[in-house]
């Protein structure tokens, strides 16, 4: 019996995008095109059946085509179908369609908005700013303010993409043991990455497992790739343990905001 019999309703058929609307659309429409060859389940089965771990809407979103999705959003809806439904190898399928990601992402970016025209001297407002931003020189008592803005994140034209992992998420780890989490970045952006470290984000579980608060990034060319790894000690009591971790320079202030990229992680079981 099919889903839609099994429930008793009949589902709407999502209508594919047009890929001749550009390359958002294109990616989209692959995804569709992937999507159908794995019998076209609805994205509830995506998640519950093949192991999809993102929303029903991110996944739905992903394949409409109006926007680009993030990679994480790409990898669960490609790797629950491809992977897990179709049986495809997980390396091959990545390196597949991180190159379809990499290449809308480049090709797809909107121009920017021009700038709007500076308001009447009488309106204009002074962006508010935090006092570590503040710096007062008081030359001979001329009671001077000069005012430091933080750094523009993202960088225009800065840009991460990560590679991939190892050891995977979700193995088991020993109470009290160790392991090395390795994450793989590349620079897929103009800029040269300097001074950057990854720091931890927040965390999540039962098991207080524990790791570096940071570790340095070494300077990373655009177009090259760099391995990233911390060593964790596993807590004393069974549970999980996740620790985010995001990209910062010398004084924490994150290259990529919350809204341009997730952060990367690990995420353990540990088992007594």
């Amino acid at each position: 019996m099919d889903e839609a019999a099994s429930t008793g309703k009949r589902g709407r058929k999502q209508q594919r995008p047009d890929p001749a609307d550009g390359p958002v659309a294109e990616f989209a429409f692959r995804l569709c095109e992937l999507k159908e060859a794995a019998g076209d389940p609805s994205y509830d089965r995506m998640r519950a059946e093949f192991g999809a771990a993102a929303s029903k809407s991110a996944l739905s979103a992903a394949a409409r085509g109006r926007d680009l999705p993030s990679w994480e959003t790409t990898w669960e809806f490609v790797r629950s179908l491809a992977v897990n439904a179709l049986g495809r190898d997980a390396d091959v399928v990545r390196r597949e369609w991180t190159q379809h990601w990499e290449k809308a992402r480049a090709t797809g970016e909107a121009e920017p908005a021009p700038a709007p025209a500076p308001a009447p001297a009488s309106k204009r407002r002074w962006p508010l700013v935090s006092f570590a931003t503040l710096v007062v020189l008081a030359a001979a008592g001329s009671g001077v303010f000069f005012w430091l803005s933080p750094p523009q994140r993202p960088i225009p034209g800065d840009a991460s993409f990560m590679l991939g992992e190892d050891p995977p998420d979700g193995i088991e780890i020993k109470t009290g043991g160790s392991f090395v989490k390795t994450w793989e970045l590349r620079n897929i952006g103009q800029v040269r990455w300097t001074d950057r470290y990854l720091e931890q984000a927040g965390r999540e579980g039962e098991s207080r497992c524990t790791a570096p608060h940071r570790v340095s990034i070494a300077a990373v060319e655009p177009g090259q790739a760099v391995r990233l790894s911390v060593p964790v000690e596993a807590g004393s009591a069974p549970g999980r343990c996740k620790i985010a971790w995001k990209m910062v320079d010398e004084n924490g202030v994150l290259f990529y905001p919350a809204s341009a990229l997730r952060p990367i992680y690990f995420d353990v079981a540990v088992v007594p």
